[in-house]
């Protein structure tokens, strides 16, 4: 439920700026304002989308709390479709707050996370996809990421659902005409051109469908784990793509007892690189938990980098490292090329050679062939769509694979000339699915699950 209430929240993050922005949404903002701002120029009549130079007062005790610009936007031609304010303070955690509680204190209440952008939906400002394309936006890691978002935020995926619920419509509509007006002198369609219409709307389905994969990767990144056991360079890996001195390097084994993480962007893929502690028996309770860790990153990678030392004999923790991680998807690291060679590579019996990359981290060798070779498996299978719109969210895919599942069900029966009624109930069920993806028939739990991952001033 909509309530008209006025609101008000920090937006921008708490620290030191040069600015920080309290926006204010709801019927009361110019009522507050007056209550608390006074400007210098003297007058209180506010247009639209001007900005005004002044000071927000506290009216309990005439004290000023900062100097400030404000601007004052008039419904509907707003974010949330209501008035809003936003008054720019200087950027420090107590001229923020002091702001904020004065505006509260004065007739709005604190907003609830997400809330302006869930007003926005709720007001019909922007659909369900565009709502959760701005957290996207906001998280984004690449240039990729962002471009994918912003295709969403600027309505790319509501008018492709739309397109496919205009056919479905359409579709359902020639049926009907069927049971309706089936003694009437009236065009008839044959199963033929139907079952051919349905199966252009599941093409349209199955396109958007192939997208997730590469989708999800580019806006979550590609869990990547670094694997080895101590003193193989895995650390010095993790220091050396993300060009910085991240994880501590010795000659000592067990330098790593912990897994680091830290993200990377790779010509537009992120990727989530996890330095895990070094493989290998242990009585040290410490190492072993840092162990613990190590198997839990193999299970979640998307990607394993096995480091291997060329310049020592394959070993019992060696062969048991490439045991655990003999089903998940690899990358060969051989490191340590500039020393003399004991290291046997037929003893892998590494299955595609085109994995295996041979570096030598401290001559900074073979680095770009790794980049490469991470890209060349990402993109191994992936579908492109030209138009740049790919499905990222797994509510969205779980309801066009509901509507996918429904419009099947709607072909089988016209293939076996079963009662049109039937193939529309199908129809209905592949259009309410659609519907779900941009809001028209959600529930409020959900509504209430995507915005409470929102930021409270979003």
């Amino acid at each position: 439920m909509l309530d008209n209430e006025t609101m008000a929240a920090i937006s921008t993050p708490l620290g030191e700026g040069g600015i920080g922005i309290i926006r204010v949404s709801g019927d009361n903002v110019l009522g507050i304002l007056k209550k608390i701002f006074i400007s210098h120029q003297g007058s209180l009549d506010f247009k639209p989308h001007q900005m005004r130079y002044g000071k927000i007062i506290n009216p309990a005790n005439n004290k000023t709390i900062d100097l400030v610009l404000v601007s004052y936007m008039k419904a509907p031609k707003t974010y949330t479709k209501e008035d809003i304010l936003e008054i720019n303070v200087h950027g420090g955690i107590m001229p923020l707050r002091e702001v904020l509680n004065v505006v509260l204190e004065n007739g709005a209440r604190l907003a609830q996370p997400g809330e302006f952008t869930k007003r926005a939906f709720l007001n019909g400002r922007i659909d369900l996809t565009q709502a959760e394309a701005v957290i996207d936006v906001i998280r984004a890691k690449t240039e990729e990421s962002l471009k994918i978002a912003m295709t969403q935020l600027q309505g790319g995926l509501k008018e492709r659902v739309a397109e496919i619920q205009s056919l479905l419509i359409q579709l359902s509509a020639k049926i009907e005409l069927q049971v309706d007006f089936s003694e009437e002198d009236i065009e008839e369609f044959s199963h033929q051109e139907l079952i051919k219409e349905a199966l252009l709307i599941k093409e349209r389905l199955d396109k958007l469908l192939r997208t997730f994969k590469t989708g999800k990767i580019y806006k979550e990144g590609l869990k990547v784990a670094i694997i080895g056991k101590p003193n193989v360079g895995k650390s010095s890996l993790l220091n050396e793509l993300l060009g910085e001195e991240r994880a501590i390097v010795t000659p000592f084994p067990g330098t790593t007892r912990d897994t680091i993480e830290e993200t990377i962007n790779l010509n537009g893929l992120p990727l989530q690189l996890i330095d895990t502690a070094g493989i290998r028996d242990t009585n040290c309770q410490i190492e072993k938990e840092g162990l613990k860790r190590t198997k839990n990153s193999i299970e979640i990678a998307d990607l394993v980098l096995l480091v291997l030392d060329s310049s020592n004999f394959l070993s019992k923790e060696d062969i048991e490292i490439i045991n655990q991680t003999k089903d998940k998807e690899k990358i060969w690291v051989i490191n340590k090329i500039d020393l003399p060679s004991k290291l046997k590579i037929e003893e892998l019996e590494i299955e595609d050679q085109k994995h295996l990359v041979k570096t030598s981290i401290i001559k900074k060798s073979g680095m770009e062939d790794l980049k490469s070779k991470i890209k060349e498996i990402f993109l191994k299978g992936k579908i492109f769509p030209k138009d740049g719109l790919y499905i990222t969210n797994i509510r969205h895919f779980q309801a066009l694979q509901e509507s996918f599942k429904f419009l099947k069900k709607a072909i089988q029966a016209l293939n076996k000339s079963l009662p049109f009624e039937l193939v529309n109930i199908d129809l209905k069920e592949a259009l309410d699915s659609l519907g779900v993806i941009v809001g028209e028939t959600v529930s409020d739990d959900i509504l209430n699950e995507i915005f409470s991952n929102f930021c409270i001033g979003k």
